[in-house]
């Protein structure tokens, strides 16, 4: 790592290799728990995301955007979810062009049955762990996406305007996570 950092120093990539590495750790629990329950990890998620909209429905492309994967991507989670009585699709009350997914009563029943075998779970990855570091951990995790969304919207910038930036990102003037 150090030859690949030409010398300076190397904290920043360590600790993005041991961002990766939780991530991993976490996603596969996650996916290991919901598979074995017959539901994919995107599925999981999505179903999380229906439990938690409006009572009507969320639309295909606010499910997407919310997940970060395309509206394709939604639409077969969404069939598969439908399939298995898990969600359903219904016509948007406010738009008859448009139609909503929501979760069913067996969706809500499928999620509470999930819940605290995952509560155990992530007691187990987190054990050791102080309520303030958790809240540390938390509020650093949410810096990260913060930053990682200005540099988004800086190489967007630089890429529409088709200027391609040879120094970083500028530094950010709030370091205040959402959420």
């Amino acid at each position: 790592m150090a030859q690949f950092s030409a010398g300076e120093s190397t904290l920043a990539l360590e600790s993005a290799g041991a961002i990766r590495s939780a991530f991993h750790t976490i996603e596969r629990l996650r996916a290991r728990g919901a598979e074995g329950r017959g539901l994919s990890a995107g599925g999981l998620d999505l179903l999380i995301r229906l439990s938690s909209g409006p009572e009507g429905g969320i639309s295909i492309g606010e499910l997407a955007q919310a997940a970060g994967v395309s509206s394709r991507n939604v639409t077969g989670l969404v069939d598969t979810l439908e399939r298995d009585g898990l969600a359903e699709r219904v016509p948007d009350r406010h738009d008859r062009r448009s139609v909503l997914a929501r979760i069913t009563p067996a969706g809500l029943a499928w999620l509470e049955s999930f819940r605290r075998p995952t509560q155990v779970a992530m007691a187990t990855v987190f054990r050791g762990f102080t309520p303030a570091e958790l809240t540390r951990l938390r509020h650093l995790c949410l810096l990260l996406v913060e930053n990682q969304d200005r540099l988004d919207q800086y190489m967007n910038q630089a890429h529409s305007a088709d200027i391609h930036p040879t120094s970083s990102a500028p530094e950010s003037a709030e370091r205040h996570p959402r959420g």
